[in-house]
Order: structure tokens, then C-alpha cells, then sequence
């Protein structure tokens, strides 16, 4: 059975029936949280990081390859805030020639709960350009996928005018072994748009067009609508990354 599964608007997919499912905990700290107590997105991104980059390695799958993340779709129930005990289980949900979908469900020990979708693409270690998925990674992670594909492609929509518009500027601590900022720091520009909104989104979704490599001076520039929020990061005219946040109606927090 093929099926495209893209969209952030689908209902959050269930554990597969067969195949691989890793599991590990965490517990939200303090170093983790915004100032009303909820989790971060930056530091829900470093779990989803943490978690794929510990399946990979318990796999036993070592491969000289580098995963580079297009996109991710968030979908929230809750967000679990701190002190909360986690429960977290990924699994490879689609795969396409040159990507693979991965599928992770963060659980609370209260009502938090969310699910992100990521597609990311693989690419060698040694030249950077893209690479098939080898017979090794579906032995590993296709039977969870159970034949669904997806697409790498790109939707969220450019900038056609400029909304609110600063600089966004860079530390050294962003960047990481590859040379450019960390798909996580992406996530701490939506942090800065919610903080000055009374609400919080129930669809989070982020999507890389270019690595920022050091001496970028990027801009982030956000437009408000009556269903949330866009938000981009630019480099001159160039589109760095693009998000979208969805607020959640009916939860008194007031309008976009």
C-alpha cells in the first residue's frame, strides 16, 4: 500500500504494527521551559534530535551519511511543562528515494502531548550530495514504514510583502559539527514570535531551505492572519527557513 502522508492537518499516526519503535524518556527541566512553564519548541526540537540520533546509533546502523532535516509538522494536544515525566517513541513512518519520514510521539505524565512528523533527507558524508537509502536503512526501518511514501517537497509560501521585519542575530554557540546553525536553533525565532503573542499554536510547522553558514546576518520577519502566524528567516532576498504556526481556537487566549 502507497500512501502520501504530508499533511500537518493529518490525524497523529499510531505506533505501526510491526517493525522497529524506539522508546526513551526524558524529563522537562528547567533549562527546557518558557517563562509560563510550557515546553520550549528549541528544546522539544533537541529531544526529537536526541531521540532520532540514539535510534540510529542502537540500531547499529552506521553508515557514512549525514540526515539533513526539510521539514516538520508538530501537532499539540497539550505541551507538557516542567517537571513532567516523558515518554518518547519514534519510528520511521515513510520513506522516498533520497529521504525518510520520521514519526515522534512525546507523551506526559500529565495531559501533554504532541506529535512531530519530519522528513529528512540523506546525503554523504564525504561530498554532501544526496544519496539513495540503502538496502541496509530499509532493512532496519521499512518494515515500520510498511511501504508509505512521502515527499521531500517544499509548501509553505514566501514572503510576497514584509511584515514586521529585525535582525536575528547569530551566536557561536548555534552551529554545529557541520559547519552551520542547528536545525533546533530555527525553533528559538518561533519562541520570539509567540512571546509577544497571548497565545500558543496546536500546529507548529518549520521548513529548511538553505543552511545558514557563519557570517549570515539573517532577518526574521513574521505576518500575522486570522488563522496565526507566518514567520521567516531571511538572508538579504533569500528564504532561509519558513514556519507556520496555527493558534488554537476556542482556548481564551485571546486573537492573533
Amino acid at each position: 500500500m502507497n500512501a502520501v502522508m504530508n499533511s500537518p492537518d493529518s490525524p497523529c499516526l499510531a505506533q505501526p504494527g510491526e517493525g522497529r519503535v524506539y522508546s526513551s524518556r526524558r524529563i522537562v527541566r528547567s533549562t527546557d521551559v518558557a517563562m509560563d512553564g510550557r515546553l520550549r519548541f528549541d528544546a522539544l526540537a533537541r529531544y526529537l534530535q536526541t531521540a532520532a540520533e540514539d535510534d540510529l546509533a542502537d540500531s547499529g546502523l552506521l553508515e557514512p551519511v549525514i540526515w539533513l532535516v526539510r521539514r516538520y509538522a508538530i501537532s499539540i494536544t497539550a505541551f507538557p511543562v516542567m517537571g513532567e515525566r516523558l515518554s518518547v517513541r519514534t519510528f520511521c513512518s515513510g520513506t522516498g528515494p533520497r529521504w525518510a519520514e520520521r514519526t515522534t510521539t512525546v507523551t506526559g505524565s500529565g495531559s501533554g502531548m504532541l506529535q512531530a512528523r519530519a522528513v529528512w533527507a540523506v546525503v554523504g558524508q564525504a561530498d554532501g550530495r544526496p544519496m539513495p537509502l540503502s538496502a541496509d536503512f530499509m532493512k532496519t526501518y521499512g518494515n515500520a514504514a510498511s511501504g508509505h511514501t512521502v515527499s521531500a517537497r517544499l509548501a509553505l509560501p514566501r514572503p510576497d510583502q514584509i511584515g514586521d521585519s529585525r535582525d536575528w542575530p547569530l551566536r557561536a554557540a548555534d552551529f554545529d559539527t557541520a559547519g552551520h546553525v542547528n536545525n533546533t536553533v530555527h525553533w528559538a525565532a518561533v519562541e520570539d514570535a509567540l512571546a509577544v503573542k497571548p497565545w500558543v499554536p496546536s500546529v507548529a510547522e518549520m521548513e529548511y531551505h538553505r543552511a545558514i553558514l557563519p557570517g549570515t546576518k539573517p532577518r526574521m520577519v513574521t505576518r500575522s492572519d486570522t488563522v496565526g502566524q507566518m514567520l521567516w528567516l531571511l538572508d538579504q532576498d533569500r528564504v532561509l527557513a519558513a514556519a507556520r504556526l496555527t493558534r488554537r481556537f476556542g482556548d481564551g487566549r485571546g486573537a492573533p
